[in-house]
């Protein structure tokens, strides 16, 4: 879990700019139907921390939403992050990279937010927080 994998992991759990955790329904319900605007658009610093398993103990990594949309904010090749933020602030994000993959669900504010995080092998999981940057 180390490596490639755990950048790739914090950089799109950045994403996981939530504030309570959602049931994963009104995540994936967020993914489906974003806004072609948002409230929440624009560059986010996200921290993102383990709580259980063998993954890095933590990291902090920009992520950008547009139009609803969440993604990376750098042109790194070697993970990919697709997501949405609900018009209520509910967020959606799956993190891929090395053959590896990790979700996360939680709620934007205005300019923060916070939520929970798990690989997909449900060996590690943990809590993100988010802030708004300029």
């Amino acid at each position: 879990m180390k490596g490639i994998f755990s950048a790739s992991l914090a950089a799109a759990l950045a994403a996981f700019i939530a504030a309570t955790a959602i049931m994963p329904s009104d995540a994936a319900a967020a993914r489906r139907r974003a806004p072609l605007t948002s409230a929440y658009d624009g560059l986010w610093s996200v921290s993102i921390v383990t709580v259980y398993g063998d993954c890095d103990r933590g990291y902090r990594y920009p992520l950008r939403i547009v139009g609803g949309h969440v993604g990376k904010a750098s042109d790194d090749p070697s993970y990919a992050v697709a997501g949405a933020v609900g018009r209520g602030g509910a967020i959606g994000v799956t993190v891929s990279g090395g053959g590896q993959a990790a979700t996360g669900t939680g709620r934007l504010w205005r300019n923060q937010g916070r939520g929970v995080w798990h690989t997909s092998n449900r060996r590690c999981s943990g809590r993100w927080t988010a802030e708004r940057r300029g």
